[in-house]
């Protein structure tokens, strides 16, 4: 054979050999060696360059800095939680992402520049909102629509089981423990199922400071604590809630309500694959259809003073229901909430611990009376939440997850526990257990306050 062969000589020629055999080591580095999401070698550089602004004193606050800082951190705060031995697999991630930085921040081990940073671009962009409207969007508009409105009418009956359950376990382990059975109520419980911190323990402190006349600042620093170990506790259920799910399968739907019984498009969910058609423009066009739709919903609020989640969501489920976008676009949107899903919700946790969650106000309430308190609540109301929804024909483990988010820390303590319980797409049921089972639960209380107890 002649030695001029071009195919011989590249097959024999041993350095194009060792040229191959580099070029497909370093391939196999970055396909397989990850933190997250992100390539060993990319994760590297990252934080290298983040690295280097530090030691020159600023850290850029716009999205092109912040999405390689948020990214760099929160990825590897959830995987550092992965990787713990036994609590990695029951919603450690989650917890880590979220106050590991809260932590760092209240001892000065995270640089001041990343906290600076972090935190200005946290609050100047509403980060959090763009992702809440993407993974609803792209929820909903990837459900079954007999699953979807079957689940809507019938999650409100568990909801309310386990919070009257909830408050009686409660309120009973409080008063054996000695407390007193007003501040068990108005203190502990009813932070917990607020909704939060804007919407829930924020309302609660101007409430309580005009009916009770304290200083709300004072009583915002009571119930604050409160709301973020009751999140935490059912961030750990959550967790608890996946494994179980995975050792029996019969008790769980994986991020559906209801029993599947659709056909044809209609059955499409979002654990099925896409199906590769959706293109960029129909992908980017998805995402619009996502942040439109929370623009009508902060419109919803400024008319009539829903909030602008919730009042996307019933927008959103409508237009799902009325077959007002088309299946190319409602793929698009499953694209998108994929895309927030893996990519976007370390990154969010991280900022949320480093902006928002007072390391030193949820360690002054850990005392063995408060914790079995809040734990025997969140306990109560999911377990109710678990028996009710299998007892009406639902997925018992998916409404569980979904009781747990009526003690979650708004929003971002759904992200958080719905990540840990790898149930994303249950985010529409979860707003509604946040939001509108906290305004109700806030508003109900400070009225019977004001009316029959001061």
């Amino acid at each position: 054979m002649s030695t001029t062969d071009d195919s011989f000589s590249v097959t024999h020629d041993p350095i194009n050999i060792q040229k191959t055999s580099l070029k497909e080591k370093w391939w196999h580095i970055m396909d397989t060696w990850k933190v997250g999401i992100i390539p060993l070698p990319l994760f590297l550089l990252a934080g290298a360059l983040i690295a280097i602004d530090c030691l020159g004193g600023k850290l850029p606050s716009d999205i092109v800095v912040m999405v390689a800082t948020l990214a760099f951190f929160g990825f590897a705060c959830g995987e550092f939680g992965k990787r713990l031995p036994v609590v990695g697999k029951f919603g450690a991630a989650a917890i880590c992402a979220t106050f590991i930085p809260s932590a760092l921040v209240y001892y000065g081990l995270l640089p001041d520049v990343v906290v600076k940073s972090t935190t200005t671009f946290y609050k100047s962009t509403n980060i959090l909102y763009l992702y809440i409207c993407c993974i609803i969007v792209g929820s909903i508009m990837s459900m079954n629509r007999a699953t979807l409105i079957q689940g809507f009418l019938r999650i409100f009956f568990p909801m309310l089981c386990g919070e009257i359950v909830g408050m009686l376990v409660g309120m009973g382990v409080g008063i054996a423990l000695g407390l007193e059975p007003f501040q068990i109520f108005f203190f502990i419980i009813l932070p917990i199922m607020a909704g939060g911190v804007g919407e829930g323990a924020i309302p609660l402190s101007i409430g309580y400071a005009a009916l009770l006349h304290m200083d709300q600042g004072v009583a915002l620093g009571r119930v604050l604590p409160m709301v973020m170990l009751g999140s935490l506790t059912a961030i750990v259920i959550s967790g608890c809630l996946n494994q179980l799910g995975k050792r029996y399968p019969h008790l769980t739907g994986e991020g559906q309500l209801m029993p599947d019984r659709g056909n044809g498009a209609e059955s499409a969910t979002l654990n099925a694959p896409a199906s590769g058609k959706a293109d960029v423009t129909t992908i980017a066009s998805g995402a619009l259809l996502a942040v439109l739709l929370y623009m009508l919903g902060m419109l919803g609020y400024k008319l009539i003073g829903l909030p602008a989640p919730v009042g996307m969501l019933f927008i959103a489920v409508f237009i799902k229901l009325a077959h007002g976008v088309s299946p190319r676009l409602l793929e698009g949107s499953q694209v998108v909430y994929k895309f927030f899903q893996t990519s976007v919700t370390y990154p969010i946790l991280f900022a949320v611990g480093v902006a928002i969650t007072p390391w030193n106000e949820l360690v002054a309430a850990f005392t063995v009376s408060n914790l079995l308190v809040i734990v025997s609540t969140v306990s109560a109301l999911v377990a109710t939440g678990f028996f009710v929804g299998k007892k009406i024909g639902m997925h018992p483990i998916d409404v569980a997850i979904v009781s747990c988010c009526q003690s979650g820390q708004g929003g971002t303590g759904d992200v958080a526990i719905l990540t840990a319980g790898n149930r994303m797409s249950l985010m529409p049921f979860a707003q509604i257990a946040t939001r509108i089972g906290g305004a109700i639960n806030v508003s109900l209380a400070l009225l019977f306050l004001g009316n029959f107890l001061v």
